[in-house]
Formats: C-alpha cells, sequence, structure tokens
C-alpha cells in the first residue's frame, strides 16, 4: 500500500482548516500594511538558497534536499560525482522562503533604488531533511513576510509589530507570548565579534560538543543555538554581542526598541539569540510561547542587507520573518485554542422520492449559485438514512423534496437540532435559508 513519507503529513480535516485559517487571516491583517502576496517555485537553483543562506550552515551542509533530473541523475552514478554539472543544473527543494523571494525581486527588479519599497507575504510548504519529531516535519508550512528597500529602523519595527499582530489574529494573546530581541551587527563590526567568539570555544574546547568544534570554524555564533547542555552552560560566559556593536548598529537597535516601545511591544532583550541562517544583520528576533518551551520558537526574523547582493543584484536592504504553522497549531494546542474551528455548516437537501432527484438536484444548484453549502445524496439513501447523512455532517437545515411538498410548489425545512419542521415557499427557498443561516 502507497504510503506517505515520513517526516510529512497530508493536510485534511481540522488541519487544513487551521491551514487555511492562518492564510486567510495572514492575508486580511498584511494588506492592512500594504503587502502584496507572492508564490515562487518550491524548486529552485542550487545556488539560490547557497549563496542565500550560506554555506557553513547546517540547513545547506545537512539538511536540504537536492533535486536532478532523471536523466541527471544517470549521469552522476555514471560519474560517480556531481562535478562537470552547470548551476542551473543543481537544483533543490526550498527550505525556507526568503531566500527564493529575494531572487525573485532581484531577477524582476521589484525594487529598484530609489523606488518604493517591495513588500511582499507569501505562505507555503518547505522542506528539510530533518530527523522527524514534535514541530519538525521534512515538510512543513510557514506564513511570511518580506520587506525590501527600507534600510531605517522604523521598517525593522513595522515587520515586529505586524508579527505580533497576526498572532493576536491567530488567537494568541500578548501574555501568551514572549518576544525576544538582539541585535547581530553587520558587516563592519561582526567580524571582530565572531573572531572572539571562535577563540571563546577553542579555549573550552574540551567542554564542547563536536559540532560546537566545528562551527567555531564555520560560524562561531551558531554555538548560541547548541542544543547541547554543556555547551550552552559554557557559552553563557562566551562574549556579548552587545558590547562589540558599532555606533551605527548600536543607534539603529536603540531606534527600534524606542519603536517599540511607542507602539506597546513588550519585549526581552537576549544577547545570546542567533538566527541559524548566514544572511541576517542587526536586527534580529523570535517568539516563544509561554507553557509550550517543548514546541520551541513559533516563528522569528530579522534584517538582512547584504542577501539581494549576494544574490546578484544591486545592495538592497530588507527585512523580514516566517512563522511556522505546525508549530503554531502545537503552541495553539497546549493554551486549548485552535484555529481549525468548525467545519462550515450548511443545509442538506433530502430528496423523498427518487422521481424527484432532478429537482433535487435543481435545487440544490440554485442553493449553491446563492452561496449556501449545500449537501446533496448522490447514493440512493432511504430518507432516514438521508437524515442521518445530514447529522453526521453537520448540516443544521435539511430540506426536504417530497411528492406532497411538490404539489403546493413548496419544500419542507427541518431544523436538525430541534427536528421542528416547517413548509417554505419553493420560490421563497433562497431568501428564506439567506435569512435563516445568517
Amino acid at each position: 500500500m502507497a504510503q506517505r513519507i515520513q517526516g510529512m503529513e497530508d493536510l485534511l480535516g481540522d488541519s487544513m482548516r487551521s491551514w487555511q485559517t492562518m492564510v486567510e487571516r495572514s492575508r486580511a491583517l498584511f494588506e492592512t500594511y500594504g503587502f502584496e502576496m507572492i508564490e515562487t517555485p518550491a524548486l529552485e537553483q542550487l545556488g539560490t538558497f547557497v549563496h542565500g543562506i550560506g554555506e557553513s550552515t547546517d540547513v545547506v551542509r545537512k539538511e536540504m534536499f537536492r533535486a536532478f533530473s532523471g536523466a541527471l541523475l544517470e549521469d552522476i552514478f555514471a560519474r560517480g560525482s556531481e562535478e562537470g554539472l552547470k548551476p542551473r543544473q543543481r537544483m533543490a527543494l526550498r527550505p525556507e522562503g526568503t531566500a527564493g523571494v529575494a531572487r525573485a525581486v532581484v531577477e524582476h527588479n521589484l525594487a529598484p533604488q530609489g523606488a518604493s519599497p517591495a513588500k511582499l507575504w507569501y505562505a507555503g510548504a518547505m522542506f528539510r531533511g530533518e530527523r522527524p519529531q514534535k514541530g519538525r516535519l521534512r515538510q512543513f508550512h510557514q506564513v511570511g513576510v518580506e520587506f525590501f528597500g527600507a534600510a531605517d529602523p522604523l521598517a525593522d519595527a513595522q515587520v515586529i509589530v505586524m508579527f505580533m499582530d497576526v498572532l493576536k489574529a491567530f488567537g494568541f494573546e500578548s501574555t501568551d507570548v514572549k518576544l525576544r530581541i538582539n541585535s547581530m551587527g553587520d558587516a563592519a563590526c561582526r567580524p571582530a565579534y565572531r573572531e572572539q567568539v571562535r577563540s571563546f570555544i577553542l579555549e573550552h574546547k574540551e567542554k564542547m560538543c563536536d559540532d560546537c568544534l566545528e562551527r567555531a570554524e564555520l560560524n562561531p555564533l551558531r554555538a548560541f543555538d547548541c542544543k547541547n547542555p554543556a555547551c550552552r552552560i559554557v557559552m553563557e560566559d562566551a562574549p556579548r554581542v552587545d558590547d562589540h556593536l558599532c555606533d551605527e548598529c548600536d543607534t539603529h537597535y536603540q531606534q527600534v526598541k524606542a519603536y517599540l516601545d511607542r507602539a506597546g511591544i513588550a519585549y526581552e532583550e537576549d544577547s545570546r539569540l542567533v538566527r541559524g541562517l548566514d544572511y541576517y544583520t542587526r536586527t534580529v528576533f523570535e517568539v516563544d510561547v509561554c507553557g509550550a518551551e517543548d514546541v520551541g520558537a513559533i516563528g522569528g526574523g530579522g534584517r538582512y542587507d547584504g542577501l539581494v547582493e549576494l544574490t546578484g543584484g544591486k545592495p538592497t536592504p530588507g527585512v523580514g520573518f516566517a512563522l511556522g504553522f505546525e508549530r503554531i497549531v502545537l503552541a495553539l494546542e497546549s493554551l486549548g485554542k485552535s484555529l481549525s474551528g468548525d467545519a462550515a455548516t450548511g443545509v442538506y437537501v433530502a430528496c423523498a422520492d427518487s422521481e424527484l432527484t432532478a429537482e433535487a438536484f435543481s435545487l440544490s444548484l440554485e442553493l449553491r449559485r446563492a452561496g449556501i453549502r449545500t449537501e446533496l445524496d448522490s447514493q440512493g439513501r432511504s430518507l432516514k438514512s438521508q437524515f442521518k447523512q445530514a447529522d453526521k455532517l453537520g448540516a443544521c437545515l435539511c430540506i426536504i423534496v417530497g411528492a406532497d411538498e411538490m404539489k403546493n410548489n413548496a419544500v419542507t425545512v427541518r431544523d436538525m437540532e430541534s427536528h421542528e419542521q416547517e413548509l417554505v415557499q419553493r420560490d421563497d427557498i433562497v431568501a428564506y435559508l439567506t435569512e435563516r443561516l445568517a
């Protein structure tokens, strides 16, 4: 029997309703901020992610699903390596959304210098070759926002406020979540800080895990994110980034915080906060859910002023965030909340006589075209069985098409909860149901 791949889940029922609700509420909020939706391909050239995310990151080194056509695979197997493949022949499923959107911004010149910023948002599936576990799947879903062309700290603050506003739209209270912020510096001040952290790790190498010793050479700041308890204890005494910010980065960070204060956004400064992708500069942030610590951060983001240039475009500042759908669902469940709600209620057209099936069919079409969710038996069930099916499907009303009703150009409307019935003229049924369902 065909089965789904481990770590890749089907979205159906409550999970699909939750995803649709998340997308719809995101759209409603993001449009008030002037953001437009974009959809980029799930499959991109490998270089889009390597150049943007960074070769030293775990995402690129260990987690990306690389893709080749059948003909290329045969060639690779014959030669025993990927050497000789052209850049356009090296592909990967997107592990995150920002790099692909940056590629689209460059390719379509969406944020030309001096013009209005490009304000974009997306919703879709991402892919990482991880060991499946709670809140961490091989195919997962994100809603994200990217704001290209604005270097002012006001843009950082707007994005963070929008992040917190959309969490409220999902059902989180301000007391449910904790916003952590930090500044990672920029190309002017971060290199010296990275070297200090690298030296610190090597000075304590006997207490650090092998992964952190490797990170010391590739990307020492990633050691702050290590899950090894011994490493976490050691890194508590590592140099703090806020002690090494240049004047420009410090001023930027102070202004971001001032805007957040003005907006009434509560936050916690976390000098150990880093983001796992190399393109981040200056402002970074994450949100955790109180009481759902085992879920991990439900989303985060930051500024990435060098990403467009790495992607082949002209220097263009950017800032954005992404929210993890699966983690948000888990976090809401831990709080006794849900995004899915109940399945949409509607009506069920029941046919009391097989000779009136065509009339029931016509009535169901009329109701659907009036925007009323309508179910209709298509299996020749008895009237009693149709009532049971209507109840199972959650219909609040059952419209009975019978011979006696048709003689009077009417239908019977049955309340599925109270079982009370009312005769309604056939010509008035759409107006009657529209008012009743409202």
